[in-house]
C-alpha cells in the first residue's frame, strides 16, 4: 500500500504538469476548427440570421433554401451543379492517378538507382516546390498554347490542360515524399527476393509496393487538395467554356456587383469540402492499414 501512493502521486502531478499543454491544444483545436463550424452553422441560417447584428452560434430557423439554390439552380445557363461536380471529379481524380504512378516510379530512381546529377535533381525538385503556381501561370499558358497550336492538341478550354497542370504542380513533393519511403525499405528484402528468382515487376510489386503504400496515399492526399480547391490556373485555362467549369469557379458568382450571397456561397463551400473531408476518411484507414502489412512483411 505504501508503494503505491508515491506512484500514484507522482501520476497525479505529472498530469498536472501535461494540463496547459492539454488546455494549449484543446485552444488550437477551437481556434481551427470553429471557422468550419461557423460555415456550416450560416449556410443552414435563413438570410435574416445571416445579416442581423445579434448572430447565434446556431441557427434558430434552420432551412435548406441555399443549399437547394446551389443544387438545383443555374448559375451559368444550361450548366448546373452536377456537371460542375462531375468535372471536378474528373480531373481531380485523373490528377491523382497520374501522380501516384509517375511520382512512384520517379521516387524508385531516385532512390535506387545512382545516375549524375542525382543531387541537383532532387534540389530542383525543392526549388520548384518553393515557386508559386501564380508565378508560372503565364508561361504554362503561352506553352499550352503554342503546343495547342503545334499539335493539333487543344489544351486550353477543356479539362486536359488542367488534368496536366495538376499532375505537373503535386508531382515535386509527392516525389519527394515517396523517394523517404522507398529509401526507408531494406533493399536486403529486394535482394532476397530476386535470389529466390522473383523479377524485376514481381519485387516492385510484392515486396516495394505493400511497404512504399502508405506514403502514397499520403502523397494523394495532397495531389487530390490541390486539384480539388485550385482556382485560378482553372479560370485561366478554361476561359468562356463555363461546360468545363470546375466546382471552386462557381463561388464566384454568388459574389455580385450589388451585393454578396453569403448563404449560397456557405452551402457551395460545405458542398465542396464534403468529398475532401469523405476522400480522407477512406485513404486514412487505408493508410493505417498499409502501416501494419509493411511492418509485418518487413
Amino acid at each position: 500500500m505504501t508503494a503505491t501512493r508515491p506512484v500514484r502521486r507522482r501520476s497525479t502531478a505529472r498530469r498536472l504538469r501535461s494540463l496547459p499543454l492539454y488546455l494549449a491544444g484543446l485552444a488550437v483545436f477551437l481556434f481551427s476548427v470553429f471557422p468550419v463550424y461557423w460555415m456550416v452553422a450560416t449556410a443552414f441560417k435563413p438570410v435574416g440570421e445571416i445579416f442581423t447584428r445579434d448572430q447565434t452560434l446556431l441557427p434558430q430557423a434552420p432551412t435548406l433554401e441555399h443549399f437547394d439554390r446551389v443544387v438545383n439552380g443555374e448559375l451559368i445557363p444550361g450548366v448546373n451543379f452536377w456537371q460542375f461536380l462531375a468535372n471536378s471529379l474528373v480531373v481531380t481524380v485523373g490528377a491523382v492517378a497520374m501522380g501516384a504512378v509517375l511520382s512512384l516510379l520517379a521516387a524508385v530512381a531516385v532512390a535506387r538507382f545512382r545516375f549524375r546529377l542525382r543531387t541537383a535533381f532532387v534540389i530542383l525538385l525543392m526549388v520548384i516546390q518553393m515557386v508559386p503556381m501564380e508565378a508560372m501561370i503565364i508561361s504554362i499558358f503561352i506553352n499550352f498554347r503554342h503546343l495547342s497550336e503545334a499539335t493539333g492538341t487543344q489544351l486550353l478550354g477543356n479539362l486536359s490542360g488542367l488534368l496536366v497542370v495538376y499532375t505537373a504542380v503535386s508531382l515535386p513533393i509527392t516525389v519527394l515524399m515517396l523517394r523517404g519511403f522507398v529509401e526507408a525499405v531494406p533493399k536486403e528484402l529486394e535482394e532476397a527476393a530476386a535470389i529466390d528468382g522473383a523479377g524485376s515487376w514481381t519485387v516492385f510489386w510484392r515486396i516495394l509496393m505493400p511497404l512504399v503504400a502508405p506514403g502514397l496515399v499520403a502523397a494523394s492526399i495532397f495531389a487530390f487538395i490541390t486539384a480539388w480547391n485550385e482556382f485560378i490556373v482553372a479560370l485561366t485555362f478554361l476561359g468562356r467554356s463555363t461546360d468545363s467549369y470546375t466546382l471552386p469557379l462557381t463561388l464566384s458568382y454568388y459574389f455580385g456587383r450589388f451585393g454578396t450571397e453569403w448563404g449560397p456561397i456557405m452551402a457551395a463551400s460545405t458542398l465542396l469540402t464534403l468529398p475532401v473531408m469523405a476522400f480522407f476518411l477512406f485513404v486514412q484507414r487505408r493508410m493505417v492499414s498499409g502501416l501494419t502489412m509493411g511492418a509485418v512483411k518487413g
